[in-house]
């Protein structure tokens, strides 16, 4: 296919903040995609949403209508947790590729029917981790293949913040809530990445955790403070932190026996700086602020009309929901 001439077409299932806030404006942006029809179930939010983007071509009341659209290419699922494994088999059986939010699925054997689901049917799926599309992410690889850290010992990640709206979907446990679902994967994906890079690179390469523990505090159903200790076979050491709450913090720290790499910002795309120590010496890494949902929209429409895998691999997708299973069922 002419990359120049074909756009994918998209539809966007729900209209949550993320979707009106983040993504319809990054696949306006995209140079290779288009806003053409929303879904949601939710009357007044067809109306917001044609008010808010008049350039839609299409709403639908209900999901269905949409799936059956034959001018829809890819859909982004962007419903409750729940209802991910659901609508992205739906999706897939209509023959459209399917970009779903994390996490995937609420554990390994969702993400697996999902995966069976969209290969059977012919098109790609991608788990939205667009923390993987920034110029930080890319200068924290970068640290970590010039081997100035040495051997690297020890990996801590943490995002947590304070929710403080008690309708919040994030809160109800039939819908999927909790703070490991909902920002604790970030962590968990980053560790992974950080071990896959330490194996030479590959996805999948650092493998899974030998043992992990986990202490938590929950409240109405669902986990609201986790911390997590992962052990690899290397004998690399790493800790998760997440939260609904206390104050917003999101941050990275990688050790190794030569010297510590600081993060901030790490799930985030503002300008800012690493900080980097080798022995006595530190110094501050310059990166560039990102527009990570573009990029993740754009590298995603880029797979389908090239046909090939996108950056961020379903053999991520089904590691992170292998250990957030571990990790879920540790803190029960």
């Amino acid at each position: 296919m002419n990359l120049q001439k074909r756009k994918i077409r998209w539809g966007v299932l729900g209209y949550a903040r993320i979707a009106r806030v983040e993504i319809i404006p990054a696949i306006l942006r995209a140079e290779n995609s288009e806003f053409h029809a929303l879904a949601s179930r939710d009357g007044q939010k067809l109306v917001a949403a044609r008010a808010q983007f008049p350039g839609v071509a299409k709403t639908f009341h209900g999901y269905e209508g949409l799936l059956r659209d034959p001018d829809v290419d890819a859909v982004y699922v962007q419903l409750p947790n729940a209802l991910h494994r659901e609508w992205t088999i739906r999706a897939a059986e209509h023959g459209k590729h399917v970009l779903v939010e994390k996490p995937a699925a609420l554990n390994a054997a969702e993400c697996r029917e999902m995966i069976a689901a969209c290969a059977a049917n012919g098109v790609r799926l991608m788990e939205a981790f667009m923390y993987r599309y920034t110029a930080r992410t890319r200068a924290v690889l970068a640290v970590i293949r010039s081997g100035v850290l040495g051997e690297i010992k020890q990996v801590d990640a943490t995002f947590r913040f304070l929710l403080a709206n008690p309708a919040s979907i994030k809160l109800r446990p039939e819908l999927g809530g909790g703070a490991l679902y909902d920002v604790g994967c970030y962590p968990v994906n980053f560790i992974g990445m950080v071990a896959d890079a330490l194996a030479g690179g590959a996805p999948g390469a650092g493998g899974l955790p030998e043992a992990v523990a986990v202490e938590c505090v929950r409240a109405g159903g669902i986990d609201v403070n986790v911390s997590a200790v992962l052990k690899y076979p290397s004998g690399l050491l790493a800790t998760a932190h997440c939260g609904f709450n206390a104050h917003q913090r999101v941050r990275a720290e990688i050790t190794g026996t030569l010297g510590v790499l600081e993060i901030p910002d790490t799930f985030l795309d503002p300008a800012g700086a690493l900080t980097l120590t080798v022995g006595e010496e530190r110094s501050q890494i310059p990166v560039a602020a990102s527009d990570r949902y573009r990029h993740e929209v754009e590298n995603f429409a880029e797979a389908i009309l090239q046909e090939r895998a996108p950056q961020f691999t379903l053999i991520e997708t089904l590691r992170n929901a292998e250990v957030m299973d571990r990790l879920l069922a540790a803190s029960r």
